[in-house]
């Protein structure tokens, strides 16, 4: 305005001055047109400084303002002024236009060098791991794969970074960045917002009827007879009825099981578990994962986790819920806006061998930018866990008995001291897992797996009356849910314990006369058996009663000597093997088991642990601790890390 004022006196003056003599007029016509333009350049020159020196105010950061915004968890977003005047005029027009003209330039210039801003503009008044954050964010939100990959990599790597930078990642980074955050050995957990605030339950309701509601909200269709069994039997029963019945309704052959005893101090727990029990399997039907999330089954399973803090088979069967609903990829983004995977970071750094087990399970599963592979319920990474660089080359699987299952069948053997020492502090005086620990460490190439299906299956065939499953049933399901892990992908080796021996040779079996199988069966090297009974077992020769207590009476008949289909098995196996020319590796107890506190069984003899090929190697334990070594330089690890090596030795090579 100062300088419009200046040029229209200037104009004034010129018309309104006396005619100066005829000789001098020119002179003075050219100072006033250059005094004139003079004014305008500099007027200008000042305007224009003072609208860049404004832009540059705009990109800079108060430096008081970020210290105090250190301090909070959330990201500052800067708002529009509400003023209508400010939105008006030809100088607020002028200056959106020259604006929007350098921020072209800058645009522009950052494409041309490959940043965030051009020269000038590259440090303006911020930090550089001030600016290292909002580019791994745009880094993140790459097209290549790889790019993403190598950002998660470096958010990982930065260790300088304040609360509220974590903060920002978490709250700008997308599901695939979160995911991988969560799945990478020493993420922050920082860079995880806790959970939202889960809805209040209705007036007069208790988790218990919430659980009730939302099983009775499924379908009942597509189920086995024991879903449906317990289904029924979790909404029909109050947690007193269940409590005043524990005695006989929990009862099978007419013995009261330790199960249900377990649960008379807190009877509302014990309804939980039936409705967890029905849930998991529900879980497996695609359909019934969405109805279980349309129903807020999500957020309600959080808060019984969060409930059960100190109950861990609880949590573990919510995890197994969301492991199993994790396997729709639809379901993805739904899982990470509910707040698990927050709570699923923070159990991969427990040192709880199964909690951290199961939360690997359901980050592998939600993790679709490295992981390729399904893993359904009862199938467990024991290694990798985390994703890794370490190229992967060959498997090896784990397969327990019955009465055992995917972890603790495989720890070192007990000792008197082992329940007082606290195992995290030393592992390699103690471990709950030797196949994680031991042989993750000595062969870090292999992938090992774990497989249960005994601690959702002896669950149910203890109560449930209608479960009959037999070797030839089982198999089928376990061969299924391994192929879909990618097992026959990459060469592999099996290690079985007792009746998990004759699950292997049954699916190898299978395997064999399916052509979508057959790479299981031609990526087998060899196979390891602890205790297998190929011959049969003593433990069917005994009392009615001692069948139960170990095993069901279908599998008793299995496992008889004289039992048809087990002699067939073992026949049709042993020529299969060796066409196949399988390496093979028998182990055997000497030493009788106690059952109970009365009773010695020698429950595998040597000769039916001896398939007919393959060294048998007799060992001074009894039948529970063939498995188990006593320490990592014991005989029976150091011989079975020799085969492994041995018989995959060409593969870990290439």
């Amino acid at each position: 305005m100062s300088l419009a004022a200046y040029c229209v006196i200037c104009c004034r003056s010129l018309g309104t001055s006396t005619p100066p003599p005829k000789s001098s007029t020119y002179w003075k016509d050219i100072r006033n047109i250059i005094k004139f333009t003079g004014s305008l350049i500099l007027g200008g020159s000042l305007f224009l400084t003072w609208e860049v020196l404004s832009l540059k105010k705009s990109l800079t950061l108060d430096t008081q303002v970020v210290e105090r915004e250190k301090m909070k968890s959330y990201i500052y977003v800067h708002t529009v002024s509400l003023d209508k005047r400010e939105h008006h005029g030809i100088t607020n027009q002028a200056r959106k236009e020259l604006h929007k003209a350098v921020r072209k330039v800058l645009a522009t210039s950052a494409k041309i060098l490959r940043g965030p801003f051009a020269d000038t503009f590259s440090t303006v008044d911020i930090e550089d791991h001030e600016c290292a954050v909002w580019l791994l964010l745009r880094k993140s939100k790459s097209d290549d794969r790889t790019v993403r990959l190598q950002a998660v990599q470096e958010m990982l790597e930065a260790r300088h970074w304040h609360d509220y930078q974590y903060r920002t990642i978490a709250q700008a980074c997308d599901l695939r960045i979160l995911i991988g955050l969560a799945r990478s050995k020493g993420s922050d957990l920082r860079f995880f917002l806790p959970p939202p605030p889960l809805p209040s339950l209705q007036d007069d309701s208790s988790i218990e009827e919430e659980l009730r509601h939302l099983l009775a909200s499924l379908p009942q269709t597509e189920l086995d007879e024991s879903i449906q069994y317990f289904t029924s039997l979790a909404l029909s029963e109050s947690s007193q009825s269940l409590a005043a019945q524990k005695g006989g309704l929990w009862c099978f052959g007419g013995n009261g099981l330790p199960y249900a005893e377990s649960f008379g101090e807190v009877p509302s727990a014990t309804v939980e578990m039936f409705c967890l029990e029905a849930l998991v399997k529900h879980s497996e039907i695609s359909t019934h994962c969405d109805k279980i999330e349309a129903n807020g089954g999500l957020q309600l399973l959080q808060r019984l986790y969060q409930l059960h803090k100190h109950c861990p088979k609880v949590q573990r069967s919510i995890m197994r819920v969301i492991g199993n609903m994790a396997l729709n990829e639809h379901l993805h983004s739904t899982i990470v806006r509910s707040g698990w995977v927050s709570i699923l970071a923070e159990a991969m750094k427990s040192h709880d061998i199964m909690e951290a087990s199961h939360a690997a399970r359901t980050l592998a599963n939600l993790d679709r930018e490295t992981v390729q592979e399904k893993y359904q319920d009862g199938v467990y990474v024991l290694h990798p866990q985390y994703r890794t660089s370490q190229p992967i080359k060959a498997d090896v699987l784990f397969i327990h008995g019955l009465m055992g299952a995917a972890f603790k069948t495989w720890r070192q053997q007990d000792r008197d001291q082992a329940l007082t020492e606290k195992v995290s502090e030393d592992e390699t005086k103690y471990t709950t897992c030797w196949p994680q620990t031991w042989l993750a460490g000595d062969c870090p190439a292999l992938r090992i797996i774990s497989v249960d299906y005994d601690t959702s299956l002896s669950d149910w065939r203890a109560r449930c009356p209608t479960e009959r499953k037999s070797i030839a049933f089982r198999s089928n399901e376990l061969l299924r849910k391994l192929r879909a892990a990618g097992v026959g992908d990459r060469p592999m080796i099996w290690v079985s314990h007792s009746m998990g021996g004759l699950l292997v040779k049954k699916m190898l079996l299978e395997a064999s006369q399916r052509p979508e199988m057959s790479a299981v069966t031609d990526n087998t090297r060899g196979i390891i058996f602890y205790s297998v009974p190929h011959h049969g077992s003593r433990l069917a020769e005994y009392s009615v009663n001692i069948r139960y207590l170990l095993f069901p009476s279908l599998e008793v008949k299995e496992l008889s000597k004289d039992s048809p289909a087990l002699k067939i098995l073992q026949d049709d196996f042993l020529k299969f093997a060796k066409e196949k020319n399988f390496q093979v590796l028998n182990f055997v107890e000497t030493q009788p088991t106690n059952i109970g506190s009365m009773i010695k069984l020698h429950v595998v003899p040597v000769e039916s642990a001896d398939l007919g090929i393959g060294d048998l190697i007799p060992v001074d334990v009894n039948h529970l601790n063939i498995c188990k070594p006593k320490k990592k330089d014991a005989f029976l690890y150091q011989r079975t890390l020799q085969f492994i090596r041995e018989t995959l030795a060409k593969d870990l090579e290439n």
